[in-house]
């Protein structure tokens, strides 16, 4: 299982850059922002998803590991396949489509190319749940401690289980203020991820 390349690009296509690693080129599938951003004899770290089945191997990189793992989550849905994934990633920010799928707000869906209707209810019906336990199951020991509700620091865990860094975590924890003072986990996790993609709803 191939995790991540650090390597030198030595060529970039419509969809894929070639990182060569230890005289070794691998090509890796990703989004069109990684791809255009690469440039032949430069430096290109990329965290990678080894795709293996019976007739195709293949990588698909990212830049962060939030990506990384969305990206496997998608593939868990009946109908996502590599390439939808890699176009609902590549359509905005991780922390975005995540506030869409607990929004249950079809429409920033099925603005993305290749994924129509049925397939976005499909989207938010199979992740609301895993997105939204991901984070709260990390911080229910903090929320079960008193009646104050949730702190800063349930909010903190429920966004590291999400895949953020600590670092982005406690940031974005700090905007989940905004919720105001007797809102529900989920609220204050929605108003972190909204912090993250830049305010928006």
């Amino acid at each position: 299982m191939i995790a991540s390349l650090d390597g030198i690009v030595a060529a970039v296509s419509a969809d894929s850059v070639v990182v060569e690693v230890g005289g070794v080129g691998y090509r890796v599938f990703a989004a069109p922002a990684v791809v255009a951003a690469a440039e032949p004899g430069r430096r290109l770290k990329l965290h990678t998803h080894h795709l293996v089945r019976e007739d195709v191997q293949a990588l698909y990189g990212f830049r962060t590991v939030e990506e990384l793992g969305f990206f496997g989550l998608l593939l868990t849905v009946g109908g996502v396949g590599p390439k939808v994934a890699l176009a609902i990633l590549g359509s905005r920010p991780v922390a975005e489509l995540q506030l869409a799928i607990l929004a249950g707000d079809e429409a920033a869906l099925t603005s993305i190319s290749g994924v129509g209707k049925r397939l976005a209810g499909r989207i938010i019906l199979e992740l609301r749940e895993k997105v939204a336990a991901a984070g709260t199951a990390a911080a229910l020991p903090g929320a079960a401690r008193g009646a104050g509700g949730p702190t800063e620091g349930d909010v903190v865990a429920a966004l590291q289980a999400l895949g953020y860094t600590l670092a982005e975590a406690r940031e974005a924890g700090r905007a989940a203020a905004a919720a105001g003072p007797g809102a529900s986990l989920e609220d204050r996790v929605k108003a972190a991820l909204r912090a993250i993609s830049g305010g928006a709803a």
